[in-house]
């Protein structure tokens, strides 16, 4: 069994059911997590801000960064090792105000906000998420069976 380590503004994708992909420390980033169970293929994004706009070269150099382009390259990563559109299951975790409590900047709201606007337009749904609250997470993509687990800092965990 091997563990994929996902960095902050990054994305990796498997089709090695031996293989979990895994983000730590998730505050207001939002992490997206596909898989397509028939092929067994699936991914994760863990972007940190919703808009690519506000800083064009960065999008360029790093579209994982930002939901906008990270989302998109994110599905296309995986349909070329075998994933189907219409097969994803999707799942999102992250979105906090850490040490935003009193929501003046608001970054995670917005984030999650943005990826669901996207997922609407593009008529794709969410079926599960864990997001918002103030405190960080921690999620796992276990590639034999799509199970997708967050821990957050005291330990708890749930499925979703």
């Amino acid at each position: 069994m091997s563990q994929i380590v996902v960095g902050v503004s990054d994305l990796k994708v498997s089709k090695n059911v031996q293989d979990t992909i895994i983000t730590y420390a998730l505050g207001s980033c939002i992490a997206v997590v596909v898989y397509d169970p028939q092929a067994r293929v699936g991914g994760m994004l863990h972007f940190m801000l919703a808009e690519s706009s506000i800083d064009q070269r960065k999008a360029r150099d790093n579209p994982a960064m930002f939901a906008d382009t990270g989302i998109p390259l994110l599905f296309k990563s995986c349909y070329r090792i075998g994933a189907e559109k219409r097969r994803m299951i999707v799942k999102i975790a992250g979105g906090a105000s850490i040490l935003d409590d009193a929501e003046f900047f608001r970054i995670g709201q917005k984030n999650v906000t943005a990826v669901r606007k996207i997922f609407w337009k593009n008529n794709v749904l969410i079926t599960s998420e864990d997001t918002g609250k103030n405190y960080n997470r921690t999620v796992e993509l276990h590639m034999s069976d799509g199970r997708v687990v967050v821990r957050n800092a005291s330990g708890m965990f749930r499925e979703l």
